[in-house]
């Protein structure tokens, strides 16, 4: 199986995880995790130790079904979408230990200053994912292949729309972006949004020192 003349692992966890996030995703949101899944593999070439090439895929095809309607929960999206991802794999008995990896792939993909030093999966996930939203290492990806990955999964006004979809989660769940890239979101765009300080925090404690 190939997508934009790139081999990916051609098994049948892999096509359910496709399948799944497709069928869970608005078109938009299915490119961006196809796209960055294609990047991830271009960019985990030559490294020193490289990943589990089918746990990456999932973890990676599936890192935001915490974003969609089917799947979205009380956590942070990442949580909803690692736990998504855990009763996906626990339904095909995959084992815990990779299952494990998978949560932790998800769960930490916005978490970029922990993701790299955690397993090979986590680590890769989270710079495919990069390089499809913010572009980091897209220079060692020749410019056909970037090219090709675009023409079979384009953005479809990925910025705007995934700008909408963030900010809705704040509004629909603000606890929970206090500790992540919510926080940065609401801040800008989400009218009357005001998260809690860590030096207040820190100040207001009830101990005396």
């Amino acid at each position: 199986m190939n997508f934009s003349g790139i081999k990916v692992p051609d098994t049948g966890l892999v096509r359910d995880a496709i399948d799944l996030a497709r069928s869970s995703s608005e078109p938009y949101l299915f490119n961006h995790v196809m796209r960055s899944w294609l990047f991830s593999i271009l960019l985990s070439e030559g490294v020193e130790v490289g990943p589990d090439a089918e746990l990456l895929a999932v973890s990676v095809v599936l890192h935001d079904l915490g974003l969609t309607d089917r799947y979205i929960g009380e956590n942070r999206f990442e949580v909803d979408g690692a736990n998504a991802a855990r009763t996906f794999l626990k339904s095909r008995s995959i084992s815990t230990q990779k299952t494990q990896i998978v949560w932790d792939a998800i769960a930490l993909h916005t978490t970029r200053s922990i993701a790299l030093h955690k397993e090979p999966e986590v680590a890769m996930t989270q710079v495919g994912i990069a390089a499809d939203v913010f572009g980091l290492g897209l220079d060692r990806i020749p410019s056909d292949k970037q090219r090709g990955i675009l023409a079979e999964f384009p953005r479809l006004a990925f910025k705007n729309q995934i700008k909408t979809c963030l900010c809705n989660i704040i509004r629909r769940k603000p606890e929970t972006s206090f500790d992540n890239v919510l926080r940065d979101v609401g801040i800008r765009y989400v009218d009357g949004y005001k998260a809690p300080n860590f030096a207040d925090l820190l100040a207001s404690s009830p101990f005396s020192e």
